[in-house]
């Protein structure tokens, strides 16, 4: 079978002749592909038959829960605990590996939820779920009266009841739902208006302004509407639609369509590396082949009874005959304070000397190529931002840095200077951390992003080299990750405080190499 190519790019997510393999059939209606990251094997849902399944490339297809309450839609937690949507019950649940079983949601305001159809967890432990009514029809639930009046989206804080978050009558049937790579967004898809929205993620979780991302998602021709959806690492959806899957870029625009012999309802990737993409599809379950993965859920860092750690336990970067080798799922790279005003010429920062440093250790476009190569290869991408709101507020006046900040009027929130250099703008995919010190963990999130996406080695890029480089591979150091410091990948005032940084400071915190030994590295 051949898949259907709109656009170039689309052959660099999937080989247009990439293989349609069915790893079983035979079943009635194939739902809520999950794939566990340490174990290895792919739970599904089968609502009619009211029974949860599993696959290994060992033992195949097993039973593993009957009845199931009709489950649809299962993800995991970042404890590995089971997050799963229940039609019979109306319920959004936890059940924990020992098999403890916890009601997540099953009410809004004192009435039944109508049927939690599809659910994702986000870094922060809230789970976003969408509730539909089609576990109150014959054959894919238990038929009965609804007691709410709308079909909405919902967020679930650890402990708390759930909070609606969209308008009450926005949305026919929402269905699936993902968010972004970098979690500013939430993609909710209706299965009756064949559309998909997208939202952005406030602060506080809450959800806001609202548009349509992509429309039309039917045919007269073939079956098939939206129903499940998943982003892939680079920020492009992936979502059910007729004869297969179609794949959206961030943009909207259509790139290509995946071919699948069944008509598709839901979509995972798994296997030891994320790049199969696992398709439940009506009476069977497929298996393609990706060039891409997905993007880093939660669970995903595979650590049973909490988040990634980085410390002594973990197992350093390879060497062998001097040379590195890294994983990339491991990796993240931190792009710090390259911003206008610091490293170019007219920034605020002109006259220290620090855009000619930049300009002769070619620093711009050796971390634009270096973070191509990265983010290839699945690395996590973090743009560090020293950003200040107008007149400074909250910037104290303890240091010599920060007093020239504020007197040069330096790195004003919308300001050219504030903005990245040009040819490294944060890409879909992209992480974007804001700090007002030196360091990049000083009340950031930066760990946060770290711990959420399993990462413990970074490779550490940036300006300036003898400060907030060298501040942050100190303090990297001491939590336990692994520092990374390719010293063609930094700049400052001038070569002397560069050289006495990068060749006596960092040399006890952090490997110390360049570009093109992290990129060969990464494999």
């Amino acid at each position: 079978m051949t898949h259907v190519t709109l656009r170039s790019e689309f052959e660099t997510l999937i080989d247009p002749y990439a293989p349609v393999a069915q790893v079983g059939t035979g079943f009635d209606f194939t739902e809520g592909p999950i794939w566990h990251p340490v174990d290895h094997y792919l739970l599904f849902s089968d609502m009619p038959g009211d029974v949860r399944r599993r696959w290994d490339a060992r033992r195949g297809v097993t039973e593993v829960k009957r009845p199931s309450n009709k489950c649809n839609g299962m993800t995991y937690d970042a404890e590995l605990n089971l997050i799963v949507c229940e039609h019979a019950t109306s319920s959004l649940i936890r059940e924990r590996p020992d098999g403890r079983r916890e009601v997540l949601a099953s009410h809004f305001g004192g009435q039944e939820l109508n049927s939690p159809n599809d659910v994702c967890v986000h870094s922060s432990g809230a789970i976003y779920f969408s509730d539909p009514w089609y576990g109150r029809m014959p054959v894919y639930g238990v038929e009965r009266p609804r007691q709410l009046g709308f079909q909405g989206v919902y967020r679930v804080m650890p402990g708390g009841e759930p909070k609606l978050v969209v308008e009450r009558n926005l949305f026919d049937q929402p269905n699936g739902l993902c968010f972004s790579p970098d979690e500013r967004l939430l993609y909710v898809n209706d299965t009756v208006q064949a559309l998909i929205r997208v939202f952005d993620v406030n602060a506080d979780g809450t959800l806001s302004n609202a548009r349509v991302f992509a429309s039309g998602i039917k045919s007269e021709l073939e079956p098939g509407l939206p129903d499940g959806m998943k982003c892939d690492q680079h920020g492009n959806i992936w979502v059910t639609a007729p004869g297969g899957v179609w794949v959206y870029t961030p943009r909207g625009e259509l790139l290509g369509k995946v071919r699948v012999p069944e008509l598709v309802a839901n979509l995972a990737w798994g296997g030891p590396d994320f790049r199969t993409l696992y398709l439940t599809s009506t009476h069977s379950v497929y298996a393609i082949p990706t060039k891409v993965g997905p993007r880093h859920e939660p669970y995903m860092s595979g650590k049973r009874g909490g988040g990634a750690s980085a410390g002594p336990a973990a197992a350093a970067p390879i060497l062998t005959d001097g040379e590195m080798q890294l994983d990339p799922q491991r990796c993240a790279m931190i792009i710090q304070d390259l911003q206008n005003d610091v490293i170019m010429d007219g920034g605020a920062f002109d006259g220290s000397g620090a855009p000619a440093h930049a300009k002769q250790q070619h620093v711009v476009e050796n971390v634009r190529r270096l973070a191509e190569a990265a983010r290839a290869r699945g690395v996590a991408i973090i743009h560090v931002w020293f950003v200040v709101e107008p007149g400074a507020p909250g910037v104290t006046l303890n240091a010599p840095l920060f007093e020239g900040l504020v007197d040069s009027k330096a790195m004003v929130r919308g300001s050219w200077g504030a903005a990245p250099v040009s040819g490294l703008e944060p890409r879909p995919g992209d992480f974007v951390v804001e700090k007002m010190r030196m360091s990049a963990w000083e009340g950031t999130r930066l760990e946060t992003i770290l711990k959420a996406t399993g990462r413990d080695m970074i490779i550490n890029t940036g300006a300036w080299t003898n400060m907030s480089v060298e501040h942050t591979a100190r303090t990297g150091a001491d939590k336990g990750y692994f520092m990374i410091v390719p010293e063609d990948c930094c700049s400052t005032m001038n070569a002397d405080w560069h050289s006495a940084s990068i060749n006596f400071a960092m040399q006890n915190v952090a490997i110390v190499t360049r570009a093109d030994a992290v990129i060969r590295a990464l494999g």
